[in-house]
């Protein structure tokens, strides 16, 4: 698993994780792995790109929202 963070806006951030799965799972197993993932990690679907020999490489993402930092102290 790679994950590669990026930031488009202040205080969000885009978490990204690419994974490759086999050819001789099944459409409804590959279903089923990315619906478990967008239940409990938060994880959205952002590309599946299926290769000549039927690998799926695989790339999700989801959102991280940064607090900002207060700018002021307390005295």
């Amino acid at each position: 698993m790679a994950v590669a963070r990026r930031a488009f806006k202040k205080n969000v951030e885009w978490e990204y994780d690419q994974f490759t799965l086999p050819r001789d799972l099944s459409r409804s197993a590959v279903t089923r792995l990315l619906v478990e993932r967008a239940e409990n990690g938060g994880w959205e679907l952002r590309s599946v790109r299926i290769h000549e020999d039927g690998v799926r490489r695989i790339r999700v993402r989801r959102k991280i929202i940064r607090q900002p930092r207060p700018e002021f102290y307390y005295v």
